[in-house]
């Protein structure tokens, strides 16, 4: 199913490794989420998101500093002032944040970030860019997980708990969105080194 477990610890093991050689802010901001795992950087998106409180996707200084504090991001003020600058591009005390999360994924070849969003239409079944439970019904069979077979579970908690792998561990909203499928998928692809082994990956996970 979706990046594997085992490819998570990878990534996040090769992730506090190269933390330590690093001196590139943006870079250390980037090992330190992928050190959480697939959905580290989505985490942080999450995290700014809550903070938006007029809803301008756009944060200044200090609601950047207080959502990397949250995130429990070990940045400095020294550092954290050279993100922003970095992502300040017209220097008007602003950054745009949709923007610092796609800068902030590691970078994906074309042909990784096509057959995500083959996936992610295989199960947007209604195609309106979310996957939701009711996507999924005819898409993902509950009935073979073992906790739907011991009793334990519903379909529909099935379900969830599949969501949920894509969401991140503060916000699970039962919502998948484009975005948030592909910062996931982002995360997982940073530990695969070749297109031709991600691509297969997902084409036997996705059945594509």
């Amino acid at each position: 199913m979706p990046g594997t477990a085992r490819h998570d610890r990878e990534m996040a093991i090769q992730a506090k490794r190269n933390l330590s050689k690093t001196t590139d802010p943006v870079e250390r901001l980037r090992l330190q989420c992928l050190a959480r795992g697939s959905a580290g950087i989505k985490g942080l998106g999450r995290v700014f998101r809550i903070m938006d409180d007029d809803n301008s996707r756009t944060l200044d200084f200090k609601e950047f500093v207080k959502g990397l504090n949250d995130y429990a991001m070990m940045i400095d003020k020294e550092e954290a002032q050279e993100i922003f600058r970095i992502f300040d591009k017209d220097g008007s005390g602003t950054i745009d944040f949709d923007e610092f999360l796609v800068t902030l994924r590691p970078p994906m070849s074309n042909a990784r970030k096509e057959i995500i969003m083959q996936a992610f239409r295989k199960l947007d079944k209604t195609g309106d860019g979310v996957i939701t439970i009711e996507d999924l019904r005819g898409v993902y069979n509950a009935k073979h997980h073992p906790k739907y077979q011991n009793g334990d579970w519903t379909e529909d908690q099935v379900f969830r708990a599949f969501l949920d792998n894509f969401d991140s561990p503060y916000d699970k909203d039962g919502k998948v969105t484009t975005e948030e499928f592909m910062n996931y998928y982002a995360g997982v692809s940073a530990s695969i080194d070749t297109d031709v082994y991600f691509i297969i990956m997902m084409k036997n996970a996705w059945k594509l």
